[in-house]
């Protein structure tokens, strides 16, 4: 054990050689992943569908971990063990415990039902899905639109993250913007190159290293301070609030506000939604969705403890900064933090890869295609798609220079966004009287609702809170999601379904 390293002493030791071994190990990293990435490229196909898709044939372990990988970001390594540090290890209950098993339900509930129409159908996006079932390019349009509004706020998250963790890694010798800058240029690079199977193949990889660190990382952090008992009780010594449930921000109101919104968030995810598309069989899907509790266990358990153990812990974390890395320069050897924090930046870039590629594919598929080349050839689509990402990344990156929030801030803005589509899809994937009117209203209505509680400050009319975040500790977005499913559904028996509207596209026997 080194005992409590100040920033000072952590800058002295990278300047004697450090910094140098620590970017090594995290450049030697990212090569690692490019090599996986080209061998993808060399054996996939140059069609639009196997660039997007990987030409559905994704067996169970991939699309496991690249489900998994690409929930990973910059929250769960920085975000959540920050949020643990300051009030508690409770946030396992939210992450660990109830999104754990509630997004497994929606994977089943949601994901294999569109699994049955997108095989029978060929559907690459959830827009591309909504429109052609109720006849309406401006549903499809929409829904991109929406998808992509909120994705960009998340991919500018992992930028946030991979900028912050290099400037902890170094100790402030890198700047901010050279993190968020090596990140973003690396990810165009190989997501430009090899598309969803390059990703898929190399989330794997990243989604089994992640795990390997971070349990390796709480091995060795227990053996500097002397075990599992000495630290929590350092930690309840600290801080007393750690051992009683519900106290800090961890109201119920808190817990099922949060548990709600990034579970259904979660399965509205661009990233995620189309890997509701890319499994092989439904054998592949059910495996996966039935094993997906053990692993985000597995995975946010130990990360989450850092953070609440290091409160107890003699450590001074500057304001501001991340705990996780300077608990791991405290407690490990050099060599051991640059290996986790490249697990951190492997977390990150299995999400930004991901969102990358399916905001150009949201584009290209719902927007470019049905509204200014209709013809367009797969082999166009996929070049389009591909200067999409860079696109797309570039402008993520500039927007990662202003820092509009914390981590926290950020995910949970983008969550609470994306949670709004989740009733009206339910609604549409399982009510056959639903009516283009009725999805247009029912999707508009809400999001236009929340913009201004995100945007417009909040004011106080005759002791009544107006465009406030929360009302009584509830997440205002639970109201919203809500309202989306009343808007949906009354709409839709006040109005009559468009000619080209198809309910058969979606009546699908299971597998």
């Amino acid at each position: 054990m080194r005992g409590a390293v100040s920033s000072g002493v952590v800058v002295g030791v990278l300047q004697t050689g450090g910094l140098r071994l620590q970017l090594g190990i995290v450049v030697a990293y990212l090569v690692v992943a490019l090599a996986i990435g080209l061998v993808a490229y060399r054996v996939a196909g140059r069609g639009a569908e196997d660039y997007y898709l990987a030409s559905r044939s994704v067996g169970t372990l991939v699309l496991l971990f690249t489900t998994f990988a690409t929930l990973l970001s910059a929250f769960t390594f920085f975000g959540g063990p920050n949020l643990a540090y300051a009030a508690g290890p409770e946030w396992i209950l939210v992450m660990g415990v109830m999104d754990g098993v509630l997004f497994a339900i929606l994977w089943y509930v949601m994901g294999y039902k569109q699994w049955l129409v997108g095989q029978r159908q060929g559907y690459v996006t959830l827009g591309e899905m909504l429109g052609d079932r109720f006849g309406s390019p401006a549903l499809r349009a929409l829904v991109a639109g929406v998808s992509l509004l909120w994705l960009f706020p998340y991919v500018m998250l992992q930028q946030m993250g991979a900028g912050e963790a290099i400037v902890g890694l170094t100790g402030g010798a890198v700047p901010y913007w050279g993190g968020a800058a090596l990140i973003t240029g690396f990810m165009i690079v190989y997501v430009v190159i090899s598309g969803l199977r390059g990703v898929a193949w190399t989330d794997t990889v990243q989604g089994l290293f992640m795990l390997s660190v971070v349990w390796v990382a709480v091995a060795w952090v227990l053996s500097g301070v002397g075990g599992v008992g000495t630290a929590t009780e350092s930690m309840v010594s600290a801080r007393p609030d750690f051992a009683e449930l519900g106290t800090g921000p961890y109201s119920p109101q808190f817990i099922i506000s949060t548990t709600v919104t990034i579970a259904f968030g979660v399965t509205m995810f661009p990233q995620i939604n189309q890997r509701f598309f890319v499994a092989e069989s439904s054998t592949v899907l059910k495996r996966s969705f039935a094993l997906w509790p053990v692993l985000v266990l597995l995975l946010f358990v130990p990360a989450f403890m850092l953070g609440a153990w290091a409160a107890g812990l003699p450590i001074d974390v500057p304001e501001g900064a991340n705990v996780l890395p300077v608990l791991l320069n405290a407690y490990t050897p050099t060599w051991f933090a640059a290996l986790v924090i490249a697990g951190a930046m492997a977390a990150m870039m299995s999400s930004s890869d991901s969102m990358l590629l399916s905001g150009s594919s949201y584009f290209t598929r719902d927007l470019y295609r049905p509204f200014w080349r209709p013809n367009a050839s797969e082999d166009r689509e996929a070049l389009v798609a591909r200067a999409g990402v860079a696109v797309f990344a570039i402008l993520a990156f500039g927007a990662s220079l202003t820092r509009p929030g914390t981590l926290i801030e950020v995910g949970s803005t983008a969550f609470s966004g994306f949670a709004l589509l989740a009733p009206v899809v339910l609604v549409a994937l399982y009510w056959p009287g639903a009516t283009r009117d009725g999805m247009l209203v029912g999707i508009a209505v809400p999001q236009v609702v929340y913009l201004a509680h995100v945007f417009v400050p909040e004011i106080v009319v005759a002791g009544v809170p107006l465009f406030a975040r929360s009302y009584g500790g509830w997440d205002v977005a639970l109201a919203l999601m809500v309202l989306a499913a009343l808007l949906t559904v009354g709409v839709s028996k006040l109005t009559t379904p468009v000619d080209d509207a198809d309910p058969d596209r979606f009546v699908v026997a299971s597998d």
